[in-house]
């Protein structure tokens, strides 16, 4: 019994740990116009079909595949305010590795310790954006096909998550494709070892009526095509961060990395024999994982598991008995560090509530867009990270010129947008173009040092992290003058343009 409680106080612990680790403030650029799509849809009663939010793809085909999603957001923020934002998602983060967890072995130490690893792996694309929901969904995905070899009937669940995720994310189609590999990894371990798999008939018939449900949603067939067309898509793949591989210079990814390396740690010394389905899933996650930073969570859940039962399970027998704290733990202190880490918890996403204000001002131009409702435009060039943010406060009075949204916006937009922000190429021509009367950019961008030294254009707001350029400017260049706040005048060199926008 007191070992029992022991294990249980381990995993409360390190749960709780978890849930204060998820806690982060709304600082995605996409989560504004998610927010605003979810108004649209409160408002309408209806999902988009076309682009209400800016002036150059107005009235162009939108596929809203996120719109259960967004609605969800909005009427969450709209009751809950930001906590309930970071309280929910913080709560999905922690119920992904919970599913992870019970895949990772039967002793909870060993299995705790692998799902922390696991965590720690995916902290780059953890957040309040609608792909957690996917992470999580994958995660429960993986956990119901591995425990059909035991209990056939549980496949049956993928049937209404299937209904759920189609309308809440793209990401539905890696659940049909991990089924696809599964009944493929299972028929050719049948046909290696001459017997036959009685689940699979079960498996392959849940899996075509799966396929039957996608169009169950408000675009309809057209989601059969749009998985396959982001992941094909140039502008995806060049303007956002997520879609590149992960660089294994920069310290965030070097968790990811011991992942992988862990991975052929345990195929080439673990004891334990790797299935060919196992192989299947780890071949096609580890590829998916080092082509995009976006598809690292994949590996983590398919490897971590075999990571714990091949290495830490099987290698170390006595490693979980090296864990467990000394025999017949006494309650009270049990439960009062219980009670410590959950205040610890508690205070700090408290902490992380009451500084959303402040990331907010840190990461968007609060100042700029509070002047720009002051002083509305029409016309407006916006920084590609921010464009949701203006959606978001100003919209429909002010639409963008771009947001994160790039599958709509196209290579060509988004090449007209990356060539004028660093200051080259026809950007004077995209500006005529488009007939453009601001540019809200950050301060110290190419565009901004750019324009500043061009006749045609006049500074009318700027704080230490955006400026607003007007061409044809609504008040003389004295009124301008006044309207700026007190800052350093000082202009930083040019931001680099990386040619990747995170989405």
């Amino acid at each position: 019994m007191s070992q029992f409680f022991t294990s249980r106080v381990f995993l409360i612990v390190l749960f709780l740990g978890l849930f204060a680790m998820a806690a982060r403030n709304v600082t995605d650029p996409d989560v504004w116009w998610h927010l605003k799509t979810g108004q649209y849809i409160a408002e309408h009663n209806s999902v988009p079909r076309t682009d209400p939010f800016s002036y150059t793809r107005a009235g162009q085909p939108w596929v809203a595949h996120e719109w259960l999603t967004d609605f969800l957001l909005y009427e969450l923020q709209r009751i809950a305010g930001w906590g309930g934002l970071i309280v929910a998602f913080a709560a999905v983060l922690c119920a992904t590795f919970y599913w992870l967890y019970r895949r990772c072995g039967p002793d909870p130490y060993v299995a705790g310790v692998a799902m922390l690893y696991g965590a720690w792996a995916t902290l780059p694309i953890w957040g309040v954006r609608p792909q957690v929901l996917s992470f999580l969904l994958t995660s429960l995905w993986l956990w119901i096909l591995e425990r059909s070899e035991r209990d056939r009937k549980v496949l049956w669940w993928t049937l209404p998550l299937t209904l759920l995720w189609v309308n809440l994310h793209a990401g539905f189609a890696l659940g049909l494709a991990l089924s696809a590999l599964f009944i493929l990894g299972e028929w050719i371990e049948g046909i290696l070892a001459r017997s036959a798999k009685p689940h699979l008939r079960t498996a392959a018939l849940i899996f075509f009526l799966d396929l039957l449900l996608v169009p169950l949603n408000p675009n309809g067939l057209r989601m059969f095509t749009y998985p396959v067309e982001t992941l094909r898509s140039a502008a995806m793949q060049n303007y956002i961060a997520e879609w590149a591989s992960p660089n294994f210079h920069r310290a965030e990814y070097w968790p990811f990395l011991l992942v992988v390396l862990s991975t052929f740690a345990a195929l080439g010394w673990s004891r334990l024999q790797v299935r060919a389905r196992d192989l299947l899933l780890l071949a096609v996650g580890l590829y998916a994982g080092l082509s995009s930073i976006r598809m690292m969570p994949l590996l983590v859940l398919i490897a971590i598991p075999l990571i714990a039962r091949s290495c830490l399970w099987d290698w170390s027998p006595s490693f979980s008995q090296r864990l467990r704290p000394a025999p017949a733990p006494r309650v009270f202190a049990n439960s009062l560090i219980v009670v410590a880490i959950a205040a610890f918890a508690g205070l700090h996403t408290l902490q992380v509530i009451q500084r959303q204000p402040e990331a907010e001002k840190q990461h968007f131009p609060a100042g700029a867009v509070a002047f720009l409702e002051a002083h509305p435009a029409q016309r407006i060039f916006n920084h590609y990270d921010w464009g949701g943010y203006l959606i978001w406060r100003l919209s429909p009075a002010t639409p963008v010129f771009i947001d994160g949204r790039a599958d709509l916006y196209g290579k060509q937009l988004l090449d007209q947008f990356a060539d004028t922000y660093q200051f080259k190429g026809d950007w004077r021509q995209t500006l005529q173009n488009w007939r453009i009367e601001e540019v809200l950019v950050p301060r110290d961008s190419a565009l901004a040092t750019g324009l500043q030294n061009s006749p045609d254009w006049t500074v009318i707001y700027q704080d230490a992290h955006s400026m607003v350029l007007t061409s044809s400017p609504p008040v003389t260049r004295s009124e301008a003058t006044q309207l700026l706040p007190s800052v350093p005048q000082k202009i930083h060199p040019p931001e680099q343009f990386a040619g990747y926008y995170e989405r």
